[in-house]
C-alpha cells in the first residue's frame, strides 16, 4: 500500500521555497520509480485538490569543543596526544601585577620609560642616563628581592601570574598525555595527572592547578581540590606503583575545599587514605612546592622522598592570616605570624622538612617562567637519579626516616611565666641538705682565708664570701619553711602571698593597709611560736653563721669603696714607717718597752713615755709635711673633744631608734621598703628601682624631722665651738689627727632599716 503524508508530519532539514518535500521524494515501495507522491496519492484515495503546508524547526545545540583540531600536527611539542589537553596557551597575556612591596621599583621603571620616551621624540641620545637607571633598578630590584620579609614571600607565592603546575610539565616533559577520572563518576579539575617524559625517562606527574584567569580559576576552584580530586591522584598512585613509574607531585592549593558537599563526601578520609598509601607505595616520590602549601590539602600529595621548594614557596599548616586571627584577634597580624610560624623555603630547610630550595629569577617565577621550569627539571632529575638507586626496602625506609626526624628539643630556655603557671610542675630530686658541721666547716676555711689576705694585703676572696652567703640564705629558708610548716602556718602563708601577688598586679601601686596588717599579725605570731619548733636551734646556728659572713663581706666592701684620699693617706703614712730612721726609732723603742718588762701603758716610768711622746710627735709631723702637697692642713684634737663626738652620735642613734619605735607610719614605710627589697632581688627592675628610691626619700625625710630635735641641735653647736676652741690651743700637746675643723656626725647613724 503507498504511504500516505499526513499535513501534521514535520520534517527536519533545509526545503527549497519553489518545489514541496513531496514532490521530491520518490516512493519504491509500489513498484512505480520517479513518480510524484502527490500524483500517486490523487489517484489511489480519489482525494480533492488540496494544499500541503510542511514546516521544519531546526533545534539550536551548543557545538562540542572538541580538543583535537582538524589539522593536528603531529610534529607538536609533546606529542600528538598533546591535542587531547584542554590546557592551551592564553589568547591574551596576562596583564603585570604589582604588589604593595615592589611600588618603588615601578617608579624607577616609569622614569626609563619616560627618558625613552623623551629620547624618541626629540631624537637626543639619552643612552648613559637610560643605563644609569637600568643598573639602579636591577640593583634595587636585587636588594629588594634578596631580603623579603616572609609576609612578603607569601604575597610572591600568591601572585596570579605565577606559573601553575601544567605551565611546569609542559616546559619540562617531552611528551605529556593528561588522565582523567576518580573511577567513581567525577573529575576533579583542580587536581591534574598525566604520564609525562623527561629524558626519555617516564613520570607520573601529580599536580594542583589553578587557573590562570577568572574563568580558570572559577573552573579550577582555585586550586582547592574536592575528595574526587585526591581519589584521582590515589588512582594515579597505584597505577603509577603497578607500572614502576616514578612520582613527582605538585604543590601549590591554600587547602582542601572545606565547604558541606566535600565533608559529606569524606574529605578528611581522602586525605587520610592518601597518607597511608604514600607512606608504601614502593616507587621514588619528589614533591615541588611551587607557590602555597596548605595545610592537610598540600600534605595529602605530599609525602615523599624528597620535598623541594621554589625560592619564594611558602608551606604552612595554617595561613598567616587564619593564624593571626586566632593568636591576636585580627588578621592585620599577618606578617608578625608569617614570621612565627617559619614557613619560608629558608627556615624550613633549617627545620629538614624541606630536602632543597630552587632558585628563582629576580622578580619571582612569573618574571622567567621557563627558566623556573628548568630549575625545577634540574632538581627532580637530580633527586630521581639519586632515589632510583636504591631498592625498594631502602626507599621505604628512607621516606619513613625523612618524617621520623622531624622536631627537636631546646633545653635551658627561660619559660614563659603565664605558660609555665599553667604547666605540670616538675618533682625535683631531693638533694642532700649539708649538716651544721658541714658548713661551720666551710665557714672556717673562709675566715682562714680571709686573714691570709688580711695579713698578705691582698683582696679578700669575694666571689668564696658570696657563694657561702647565698648558701646560707638558702639554708635559711629551708628552715624557716621547715619551721612554719612545723608550727601549722604554711597554710596562712601561702594564702597572704597569694594576697600580695594579687595586691602588686593590681593597678594600686601602694599595698593596703589591711593586708599590711594581716602580714605584721602573721610575723609577729611567727616570731613568738619559732623558739618552739623543732629545728630553731638549726636556724639559729645558721643565722650566726649568715651575721658573720655578711660583717666580713660588708668590712671587705668598706675598705674597697674608701675613697682615693684616704687611700693615698694610707699610702704616705705606710711610706713614713717604712723610712728608715723612723723604722730604727720604732724598733728601738720596742726594745726598751720589752727590757722594761711593763705589761701595759701604765707600768711604764715617765722618762719612756716622754721618749714614746717624741717618737709619735716625730711620725706626725712626717705625716703633716708628706700631706702638704695633697692641700690637707693636719691639726691636733684633744682626745676628751673626740669622746664627745661619739657621744653626740650615740645620742643620735638613740633618738632615731626612739622615733622609729614610737611612730606607727615609719614602721609600716621599713616593712614596705624591706618587702620591696626582698622583691627586687639582686637585679630590681626600674619599676622597683622607682618604688625603693621613693620609699627610702620618705623614711630619710622623716628621720631628719625627728634628728633636729632643739637640744640635739644645741649640743651639736656647743660641740663645734668647743672643737673650734681646742684646735686653737692645742699645739703641742698630744692628741690625735685629724682632717678640717670640725668632725663628722653621723646624721644617718641607724641604717638598719634599708
Amino acid at each position: 500500500m503507498a504511504s500516505v503524508l499526513h499535513p501534521s508530519v514535520a520534517v527536519t532539514g533545509n526545503l527549497a521555497s519553489g518545489t514541496s518535500a513531496s514532490d521530491l521524494l520518490q516512493s519504491s515501495s509500489n513498484g512505480v520509480s520517479g513518480v510524484p507522491l502527490r500524483a500517486l496519492g490523487r489517484a489511489r484515495l480519489g482525494m480533492s485538490k488540496r494544499e500541503f503546508v510542511i514546516s521544519a524547526k531546526v533545534r539550536k545545540v551548543k557545538k562540542h569543543d572538541y580538543p583535537w583540531p582538524d589539522n593536528a600536527d603531529e610534529n607538536v611539542k609533546g606529542g600528538v596526544l598533546s591535542h587531547l589537553s584542554p590546557f592551551k596557551p592564553l589568547k591574551e597575556k596576562p596583564k603585570p601585577i604589582t604588589l604593595d612591596f615592589e611600588k618603588p621599583l615601578m617608579d624607577l621603571q616609569k622614569k626609563i620609560i619616560d627618558v625613552q620616551k623623551m629620547a624618541n621624540e626629540t631624537g637626543l641620545d639619552f643612552t648613559e642616563q637610560i643605563i644609569s637607571l637600568e643598573n639602579k633598578y636591577q640593583q634595587a630590584l636585587k636588594d629588594l628581592y634578596t631580603h623579603l620579609t616572609p609576609i612578603q614571600r607569601v604575597n610572591i607565592a600568591r601572585h596570579p601570574n605565577r606559573p601553575t603546575c601544567l605551565d611546569h610539565i609542559f616546559n619540562i616533559t617531552e611528551k605529556f598525555v593528561e588522565l582523567h577520572g576518580d573511577r567513581g563518576g567525577y573529575d576533579d579539575p583542580a587536581i591534574i595527572t598525566g604520564l609525562g617524559t623527561i629524558n626519555g625517562r617516564s613520570y607520573m606527574f601529580i599536580g594542583q592547578q589553578k587557573g590562570r584567569n577568572t574563568k580558570e580559576n572559577i573552573m579550577r576552584n582555585f586550586g582547592m581540590p574536592t575528595p574526587h580530586g585526591y581519589r584521582k591522584a590515589l588512582r594515579m598512585m597505584y597505577y603509577a606503583d603497578h607500572h614502576g613509574f616514578p612520582i613527582v607531585t605538585f604543590i601549590d592549593t591554600p587547602g582542601a575545599y572545606a565547604d558541606l558537599k566535600s565533608e559529606e563526601l569524606g574529605q578528611g578520609e581522602a586525605i587520610a587514605h592518601n597518607l597511608r598509601t604514600m607512606f608504601g607505595l614502593k616507587v621514588p616520590i619528589v614533591s615541588i612546592v611551587m607557590g602555597e602549601g596548605g595545610s592537610g590539602g598540600a600534605l595529602a600529595i605530599g609525602c615523599c622522598n624528597k620535598m623541594l621548594m621554589l625560592e619564594n614557596a611558602v608551606f604552612y599548616v595554617a595561613s598567616p592570616e587564619a593564624c593571626a586571627a586566632i593568636l591576636w584577634k585580627t588578621a592585620k597580624a599577618s606578617p608578625k605570624a608569617a614570621e612565627k610560624l617559619k614557613i619560608t623555603a629558608t627556615e624550613l630547610t633549617k627545620l629538614q622538612i624541606s630536602d632543597g630550595i630552587v632558585p628563582e629569577p629576580l622578580g619571582g617565577a612569573h618574571a622567567d617562567p621557563y627558566w623556573t621550569s628548568q630549575q625545577i627539571k634540574a632538581a627532580i632529575v637530580e633527586s630521581m637519579d639519586e632515589l632510583l638507586k636504591m631498592d625498594t626496602e631502602e626507599l621505604l625506609k628512607h621516606r619513613m626516616l625523612k618524617y621520623r626526624k622531624l622536631g627537636g628539643f631546646q633545653e635551658g630556655i627561660p619559660q614563659d611565666p603565664i605558660k609555665k603557671a599553667h604547666m605540670k610542675k616538675k618533682t625535683e630530686p631531693s638533694i642532700p641538705r649539708p649538716g651544721n658541721l658541714e658548713l661551720e666547716g666551710e665557714v672556717e676555711k673562709l675566715k682562714e682565708q680571709i686573714l691570709k689576705a688580711k695579713k698578705s694585703s691582698a683582696a679578700p676572696p669575694e666571689l668564696g664570701m658570696n657563694e657561702m652567703i647565698d648558701k646560707l640564705k638558702n639554708e635559711i629558708d629551708y628552715e624557716y619553711s621547715e619551721a612554719a610548716k612545723s608550727l601549722g602556718l604554711s597554710d596562712k602563708l601561702l594564702m597572704l602571698q597569694e594576697e600580695f601577688a594579687k595586691a602588686r598586679n593590681s593597678k594600686d601601686q601602694k599595698i593596703q593597709p589591711v593586708l599590711l596588717d594581716k602580714m605584721q599579725k602573721l610575723k609577729d605570731e611567727f616570731n613568738q611560736k619559732l623558739r618552739t619548733a623543732p629545728n630553731y636551734k638549726s636556724l639559729e646556728i645558721k643565722l650566726d653563721m649568715l651575721k658573720e659572713v655578711s660583717t666580713a663581706k660588708s668590712i671587705s666592701e668598706k675598705n674597697k669603696e674608701a675613697s682615693p684620699l684616704q687611700l693615698e693617706i694610707q699610702k704616705k703614712y705606710k711610706d713614713i714607717l717604712d723610712q728608715p730612721d723612723i723604722k730604727q726609732k720604732i724598733e728601738a723603742m720596742k726594745a726598751e718597752i720589752q727590757n722594761a718588762g711593763a705589761s701595759g701603758v701604765e707600768d711604764l716610768d715617765q722618762e719612756l713615755k716622754e721618749k714614746i711622746g717624741k717618737v709619735k710627735k716625730d711620725i706626725e709631723l712626717e705625716l703633716a709635711d708628706a700631706l702638704e702637697p695633697l692641700g690637707l692642713h693636719v691639726k691636733k684634737v684633744p682626745v676628751p673633744v673626740k669622746a664627745k663626738v661619739d657621744e653626740l652620735n650615740k645620742d643620735s642613734i638613740k633618738i632615731i631608734e626612739d622615733v622609729i619605735s614610737s611612730s606607727s607610719e615609719l614602721k609600716r614605710k621599713i616593712e614596705l621598703l624591706k618587702i620591696e627589697a626582698a622583691i627586687a632581688g639582686k637585679i630590681p627592675s626600674t619599676e622597683s628601682k622607682n618604688k625603693i628610691q621613693a620609699l627610702e626619700q620618705e623614711i630619710k625625710q622623716g628621720v631628719e624631722k625627728a634628728i633636729s630635735s632643739s637640744a640635739l641641735k644645741e649640743k651639736f653647736e656647743q660641740l663645734k665651738a668647743e672643737i673650734a676652741q681646742a684646735v686653737e690651743s692645742s699645739e703641742g700637746n698630744d692628741g690625735s689627727l685629724i682632717s678640717g675643723s670640725t668632725p663628722e656626725i653621723n646624721y644617718e647613724a641607724n641604717r638598719s632599716y634599708s
